[in-house]
């Protein structure tokens, strides 16, 4: 039955030679919106026609020539970006929304709404649409889905099959999709005429090799009376012929040339071409009809867009490890042992111990075999594989692959471009299997210059980015490869403006650094031993490298660090350094998403490097660790991993949080100076509250001391800090103090009093933090004796001897809205600073006597003062004499003198 539409007002439309694709989701569209007419188009592929002839009745689809003009209002487009032309469609008139899975690049619509996913196949986000609005389907509608899923996908099995393909396609399963008939209708036969053109495509195929990528080009005329569908024909061709990319032209009658295009590559996006010649398409698949041409000039126009149509391909040099640790063919298998358990390496290029020449390959595997059997004493060269396998910089990653997969080599030794005096090539580093897989499923790294380079110019100052042009220039001169690393680079791509400006050196950091005080000044402080230096600049220095950028700015100190591995001893221990590549450099780090790297030197200036998988963890907003044994290493890194998460709410991965617990007992190995640090810089964070409730939770503060726990009552203290410090009248006498103390005191006090002893012993708290932690707890007893009605000389006398970080740290625990909360802020904003108008001076000028009388006598009249007794100098002198005629001075008073002792408590508890 078909439907009625004389007052439809929606069709629902696909592009030409319409696959299984393009058909399910003009009928999945129409179970979305029943009132709509699936139109065919003209002309459907050969299987679809199949397909449609046998089960036609259980569909509602309806075929052009049975349509009759109807004034139509909207358009559902799916698999295409190109309105078809219909009886009865006005462009500028007609309300379109696309629902396609290629992303839009090209001919986008203003007035047009487009619903555009990257995923295998259109009609996998139909099916979710169908899915989120609790529809069931037929057998048969099930079926032609997933047909459309399988043709796109190639059962699941193209690099741009998604999660969500596979999920789609399990729920279609769910509805009673049938397999065999998928299987039936997408292995159909080529027919007589697609077998004859099949041959002569393959025939005149010319192979065209463009940035590395092998491209198929091949033009024949059709066999006479040709009428059949190409794309079936691609196809196979494409099977057969397994190029990356492949553009077959097929002249038809009247100077007609069909294009079809296939892609198996992101390098080669075959859509350029079809849109060059007036077609359209997307990256993968693309076609194009050209009238009126011949051939050969179209052959030949393919030919010349094909560069515009090609990514470089990647190379040795994107991915290979500068610098390589290598092994004397002499050298006993006990000793190479050694090494590879010292560096964690998985092999080393053998040299010939008299020539230097490469010989061969150790691996690990060889030599825990030759360990087994006691074979430590063999010289390597009777274990290891011989050969001379080797790539350069400027190879392709796909003969590195063919290299690996034919010798069997899993690291294949990187020498130069160019061979040394007597034709040896010389061994400059190193490419590995872990390499190779990394770039194949996590290809994000490389040249990225435009963005990279906008991000600098943006979250950089005006005067920081000329100080990196320099630089970079100086380093190009020096052919010395130079880095922005670790946390730099990761703030830069998430916006955050740069603070700390250090800097990575392939090779000789100290070097640079002195080429860049010969051109501009200022002084150097290096350590040759670790390949450090510092560059200490002045504002002279900054007038010639950024003459008119502000300056003020502009950091003094800029560190300059060569690329160095690191390996453990033993679990905790400090690592032991050495120098290696920017890779290894980053191999060495903790989390992926600080492994990223912007080369900066020279032509390579805004290249991003990601080895690790830095930007998709990023992009997830995920903290992963990057080595299963890393919190082992240096459980330290277990606070850090949660500064990072809630400093960047992002969130700790499953697999890290499963090695973090694991890892816990750890911490006990670690010094109390190192938890120290680390619990400081988590308190001077603005997401302190966080970081803390999130150490408890996975179990680090309990870890610590099994008594050092956190409340939410001290996360209400946490807060009342802030807002004191906000407030000016506590701003002025805490500013230049780091408020590490107050939250720290903050953390002490609901401890038992065994409990904080103990935590402080484990962390080792200086002397001074215990003394004023001390003064906080006496203050809080003395505080129980005010009362709302205790005179302020009284509350003076008991907070005037201590500092404002002590009285901070008691107003945030008892609250500024209790009464000895407002009696410390009133003697803050109101009393600490009242003095008597008489001083010491005019009491001996008085012919008062020097001693500690005349020091009770002004604390009287202070108190005098602060009580509202006197209020000016003749209401004190008064006072005084009415003092000295009763004998007051022979009294103590127990008030404390006028100035506070000065504060010379500098370090406070966790800044070491």
């Amino acid at each position: 039955m078909q439907p009625r539409y004389n007052d439809i007002m929606l069709l629902i439309l696909t592009h030409e030679n319409a696959d299984f694709d393009a058909v399910a989701s003009q009928l999945a569209a129409y179970k979305l919106y029943p009132e709509g007419v699936p139109l065919l188009s003209w002309r459907v592929n050969r299987n679809v026609e199949q397909f449609l002839t046998l089960y036609w009745d259980a569909f509602r689809f309806v075929r052009p020539k049975d349509w009759r003009r109807q004034r139509v209002r909207r358009v559902i487009l799916v698999d295409t970006l190109a309105l078809p032309s219909v009886r009865g469609i006005r462009p500028d008139r007609v309300e379109v929304r696309v629902i396609d899975h290629h992303e839009v690049t090209w001919n986008q619509q203003d007035h047009w709404s487009y619903h555009v996913e990257a995923v295998g196949a259109v009609t996998t986000l139909l099916v979710e649409m169908l899915q989120s609005a609790g529809m069931g389907l037929t057998v048969n509608e099930a079926t032609l889905m997933l047909l459309g899923i399988h043709e796109d996908t190639g059962s699941l099995l193209y690099d741009t099959t998604t999660l969500r393909d596979m999920q789609a396609a399990a729920w279609l399963l769910e509805q009673g999709a049938q397999v065999s008939v998928v299987r039936r209708f997408l292995d159909i036969p080529l027919s007589a005429q697609q077998i004859r053109l099949y041959e002569r495509l393959q025939e005149s195929a010319q192979w065209q090799r463009v940035e590395g990528q092998t491209i198929v080009v091949s033009a024949v005329e059709a066999p006479e009376g040709f009428d059949d569908e190409i794309s079936a024909v691609a196809h196979r061709l494409r099977d057969a012929l397994m190029p990356d990319g492949m553009i077959l032209l097929v002249e038809l009658k009247y100077n007609h040339v069909q294009l079809v295009g296939r892609s198996g590559t992101d390098s080669i996006d075959v859509s350029v071409i079809a849109r060059g010649l007036g077609g359209g398409g997307h990256s993968r698949a693309a076609a194009a009809t050209i009238m009126d041409r011949k051939l050969e000039d179209v052959r030949d126009q393919v030919i010349e867009l094909l560069p515009s149509a090609t990514k470089p391909t990647s190379k040795v040099v994107k991915i290979m490890s500068y610098g390589v640790q290598t092994i004397p063919s002499t050298a006993p298998i006990s000793s190479a042992a050694k090494q590879m358990q010292r560096s964690g390496h998985e092999g080393y290029p053998v040299l010939d111990a008299t020539e230097g020449k490469l010989v061969g390959l150790l691996t690990r595997r060889t030599v825990d075999r030759a360990m087994s059997h006691q074979l430590g004493a063999l010289p390597v060269s009777q274990v290891m594989k011989a050969g001379q396998v080797t790539v350069r910089p400027s190879d392709s990653v796909e003969k590195l692959q063919r290299l690996m997969i034919e010798e069997g080599w899993g690291q294949i030794p990187v020498v130069s471009e160019d061979d040394g005096p007597d034709d040896t090539p010389r061994l400059i580093g190193v490419v590995t299997r872990t390499d190779l897989i990394n770039l194949l499923t996590n290809p994000v790294h490389g040249d990225s210059r435009p963005e990279m380079s906008a991000l600098l110019t943006n979250n950089l100052s005006p005067a920081v980015w000329q100080l990196v042009q320099a630089t970079s220039r100086a380093a190009g001169e020096l052919d010395l490869a130079l880095y922005f690393v670790g946390g730099l680079v990761r703030d830069l791509l998430l916006n955050v403006n740069a603070k700390d400006i250090d800097m990575v050196v392939e090779g000789d950091a100290i070097g640079l650094v002195h080429r860049m005080r010969e051109q501009y000044g200022g002084d150097i402080r290096s350590h040759a031993q670790f390949g450090t230096a510092k560059w200490l600049l002045t504002p002279e220095v900054w007038r010639q490298l950024a003459p008119g950028a502000a300056s003020e700015d502009a950091p003094m100190v800029i560190d300059f660090v060569t690329a160095r591995s690191e390996f453990y001893t033993r679990p905790s221990a400090l690592p032991e350094v050495e120098r290696g590549s920017i890779k290894l450099d980053l191999h060495r780090r903790d989390f992926t998403i600080n492994t990223l790297a912007i080369r900066l030197d020279g032509a390579h200036l805004g290249e991003l490097f990601d080895f690790y998988g830095g930007l998709r963890d990023l992009d997830s907003k995920l903290i992963r660790v990057l080595h299963s044994l890393s919190f082992v290493d240096d459980p330290t890194r277990i606070l850090r991993a949660v500064r990072l998460e809630q400093r960047l709410t992002f969130q700790i991965e499953r697999r890290t949080a499963e090695l973090i617990t694991s890892a816990l007992p750890m911490i006990n190995r670690v010094t109390g100076e190192r938890i120290r640090n680390e619990l400081s810089l988590c308190l001077e964070e603005p997401n302190r509250v966080e970081m803390m409730a999130r150490l408890a939770e996975i179990g680090v503060l309990g870890q610590i001391h099994s008594g050092f726990v956190w409340r939410p009552s001290t996360a209400e203290c946490f807060a009342i800090v802030s807002r004191v410090l906000a407030d000016p009248l506590w701003m002025d006498v805490t500013s230049g103090e780091s408020p590490v103390f107050i939250y720290f005191a903050l953390l002490m006090l609901p401890l038992t009093d065994i409990a904080r002893e103990q935590v402080m012993d484990r962390l080792k708290v200086r002397k001074s933090t215990r003394d004023d932690l001390g003064a906080v707890r006496r203050l809080l007893a003395e505080m129980t004796d005010l009362t709302a009605e205790s005179k302020p000389s009284e509350v003076v006398q008991i907070l005037r001897p201590y500092p404002a970080r002590v009285l901070v740290v008691a107003l945030s625990w008892l609250g500024p809205q209790t009464t000895a909360g407002r009696q410390i802020e009133r003697f803050q904003r109101e009393w600490r600073d009242v003095r008597s108008a008489l001083n010491g001076n005019d009491l001996l000028a008085m012919g008062l006597e020097a001693g500690p009388q005349v020091g009770i006598l002004l604390d009287r009249l202070l108190a005098a003062r602060l009580d509202g007794i006197v209020t000016d100098l003749a209401g004190e002198h008064t006072l005084l004499d009415s003092l000295i005629a009763d004998g007051a001075a022979g009294a103590e008073t127990g008030l404390p003198i006028q100035s506070p002792p000065p504060d010379n408590s500098a370090d406070r508890p966790l800044e070491s």
